[in-house]
């Protein structure tokens, strides 16, 4: 099935209502909790009997790597996810529009009613605006991994990713970043810094040279400038600006791009991994909880940062990249995905979710 085709019946039947916030009022908090408590059945297999657990640190490893237990991890959460919520998520469904189609071995049906959800936002967006106070977050997100997803898939730039890019520009402020929400869940909503990574990264990775279109042109400049005088707040966003400017010119310099690569490489751990407590070495939870920066290797942290660190033009055959990919080749759990402890007192440690994509988009990015 082309990655880009729509469930005809998905689309007549359903208008699909906006996307959830992750940040959310504690009533509503229960629900978002229980999003993936059981397995759904993906299109074209049979249902699933089995409960579908949560991510735990004990979970045990898997014998092997499994790259097909990692496509329907994957698919599973995200399916999850988009039919229960009707959310875009930056732990879950964000991620996995950025990763999941660079597995091109294994097919993924769940892929396309995911695609579908996130094209016809855009198509409703416009209709509930004035209903929807995460408007800006919500078109920045899309265009973003709408882009990257649409890179990794037809190499051309879709018209409603093109649609969702040039709104995108129109809800910039004038000094280059946007409204992005800050309500501490680590590591992606606590700073109007992430937001604009997300943008670089989406528009670096738009096809068809979209950064250098007109309706791109004067919002790269802001955002540009905004890079240059606002300091990055991590070396996790550091690392998220040096693989956008991997893509955009102008978002760093040499010298810059060198010294984070030299600090990546300075927190590698003994066993090969990385932690994403160590990158944000300041952080603090919605519930008060402080990252740990001798807290062990784990998946997200590790994925992130080879697959970085590969996108910046380190060898496969580094001695740094092959440790940290032997890592993530035998650090996957049985589930198939790869688990990193959340900061914002969930048991269900959503940020496992990035984890997987990451690890899979750093181990494909290894071969």
């Amino acid at each position: 099935m082309a990655q880009h085709q729509h469930r005809t019946s998905f689309m007549k039947t359903r208008r699909l209502p906006r996307l959830i916030m992750v940040c959310v009022a504690t009533a509503v908090v229960p629900t978002l909790l229980n999003a993936a408590d059981v397995a759904p059945a993906l299109p074209g297999q049979p249902a699933t009997p089995q409960s579908w657990t949560h991510p735990s640190p004990d979970e045990p490893f898997a014998k092997a790597l499994s790259i097909t237990k990692a496509a329907e991890s994957l698919d599973r959460v995200s399916l999850a996810w988009t039919q229960k919520q009707k959310c875009g998520s930056c732990h879950t469904t964000f991620p996995y529009m950025m990763s999941r189609a660079v597995l091109k071995g294994t097919p993924s049906t769940a892929m396309t009613e995911v695609r579908a959800f996130f094209e016809n936002r855009i198509r409703t967006l416009e209709t509930d605006r004035e209903k929807n106070p995460h408007f800006t977050r919500e078109v920045m997100g899309t265009a973003a991994v709408l882009a990257v997803h649409d890179s990794q898939t037809t190499g051309k730039l879709h018209p409603l990713t093109r649609q969702a890019l040039d709104r995108t520009w129109t809800l910039q402020r004038e000094d280059g970043a946007w409204d992005w929400p800050k309500c501490r869940w680590v590591p992606f909503e606590m700073d109007d810094y992430y937001g604009a990574l997300m943008v670089a990264v989406g528009v670096g990775h738009a096809p068809e040279g979209y950064a250098r279109a007109g309706s791109a042109r004067a919002g790269l400049e802001k955002l540009r400038a905004y890079f240059k005088a606002t300091p990055s707040p991590s070396l996790h966003h550091k690392a998220w600006l040096l693989w956008a400017a991997t893509k955009l010119d102008g978002l760093m310099s040499v010298e810059e791009k060198q010294t984070t690569l030299k600090e990546l490489l300075a927190l590698q751990r003994g066993d090969g991994g990385w932690s994403m407590e160590s990158l944000g070495k300041d952080w603090v939870g919605r519930k008060g909880e402080k990252s740990n920066p001798d807290a062990p290797s784990d998946g997200y942290g590790t994925g992130l940062v080879v697959h970085v660190m590969r996108e910046a033009g380190v060898p496969a055959g580094d001695a740094a990249i092959q440790r940290g990919a032997h890592w993530l080749r035998t650090h996957q759990r049985e589930s198939g995905r790869w688990f990193t402890r959340s900061l914002n007192g969930v048991e269900q440690h959503y940020i496992s979710h990035t984890a997987t994509a990451f690890a899979v988009l750093a181990l494909k990015a290894c071969e």
